[in-house]
C-alpha cells in the first residue's frame, strides 16, 4: 500500500466504534504516516453526531493524542461538517463538508443515506414520487458545500448513489441526472478543493464501488482536481480500507 494517510475517520465521538487511542494504534500498526479524526459535527437532527458537550472533550483528546503520538505517527484533528450543522468550524486542522440530509419546506430533514425505504418514502412525499427531483435538490445542496462549511475536502460527492448501484432508484445515465452532478461538480472544481475517493461504503456492505462514480471520477480526473483516498472508517478495522485497491485513481 502506497497511501500512508487516513484523514475520515469517525471515533465515539460521534457514530464510531472505537476509542480515538485503539484508532491510533492500529494506524501505527498498519504503517500509516498520518491520520485525521473527523467525527460528526453537532446536529440536532441528526443522532449519529457528536453532542454539543463533547466538542470541546473531543478537540483536547485528539491534541493530546496528537502531543503524545508525535514521533509516531501524525495526528490531525478535523471535523465532518454536515451542511446544516450550526456549529463553527474555527480551530479544526481541516474540515470535510457532506450533505446527509435534505432540509424540506416543511422544517423536516430527510436523510440521503440512511434506508432505502426511507428515501424512496421522502420522494413520494416531497417529490411527488420524481426520484430525480430529489436528486437533483441533492445535488444542488452539494454544488453548496464550500461555501456554507468552509470544507477543504468534498465528502462522499455522490452519497444519493449509496441504495442506487442497481440502477433501480433512478438511471444514473439519464440527462437530468448527469445535468445534476456536473453542475455541481463544476462549480466545486472551481473552488480548487479536494475530493475524496470514499471506500466506506463498500467496507459496511453497501457498495461494491468507491464515491464517487467511475464517471464521475473520470470527470474529476479529466479537469485535474485533487483527489485522496479515504475510509470513512466507522471501526479500527476499516481503516485505509481496499486502499491497495483503489490507490491508483490518486497516484
Amino acid at each position: 500500500m502506497t497511501i500512508r494517510e487516513d484523514l475520515h475517520v469517525h471515533s465515539t465521538y460521534s457514530d464510531g466504534k472505537d476509542e480515538p487511542e485503539e484508532i491510533v494504534e492500529e494506524a501505527i500498526r498498519l504503517g500509516l504516516a498520518k491520520l485525521g479524526f473527523s467525527d460528526h459535527s453537532c446536529a440536532f437532527y441528526d443522532e449519529c453526531s457528536m453532542k454539543k458537550e463533547r466538542i470541546e472533550e473531543y478537540r483536547s483528546e485528539i491534541r493530546f493524542l496528537k502531543e503524545k503520538y508525535r514521533d509516531r505517527i501524525e495526528i490531525l484533528l478535523g471535523i465532518e461538517q454536515d451542511y446544516y450543522s450550526p456549529e463553527p468550524v474555527d480551530g479544526y486542522d481541516y474540515v470535510i463538508g457532506s450533505v446527509h440530509y435534505l432540509k424540506m419546506d416543511d422544517g423536516s430533514f430527510l436523510p440521503v443515506d440512511w434506508k432505502r425505504q426511507v428515501l424512496e418514502d421522502g420522494a413520494a412525499q416531497y417529490f411527488g414520487g420524481d426520484m430525480l427531483s430529489l436528486v437533483a435538490r441533492y445535488y444542488e445542496t452539494v454544488s453548496d458545500l464550500v461555501s456554507k462549511t468552509r470544507c477543504d475536502i468534498i465528502g462522499h460527492f455522490d452519497l444519493v448513489m449509496k441504495f442506487n448501484e442497481d440502477g433501480q432508484l433512478f438511471d444514473k445515465h439519464d440527462g437530468r441526472y448527469v445535468d445534476a452532478w456536473h453542475n455541481a461538480a463544476d462549480r466545486l472544481l472551481a473552488t480548487g478543493r479536494t475530493f475524496e475517493i470514499n471506500t466506506g461504503a463498500i467496507s459496511r456492505g453497501y457498495r461494491t464501488l468507491p464515491y464517487p462514480d467511475s464517471e464521475i471520477i473520470d470527470h474529476l480526473v479529466k479537469k485535474n482536481a485533487k483527489m485522496i483516498l479515504s475510509s470513512d472508517s466507522h471501526s479500527k478495522d476499516t481503516l485505509a480500507y481496499a486502499f491497495d485497491k483503489y490507490e491508483n485513481l490518486v497516484i
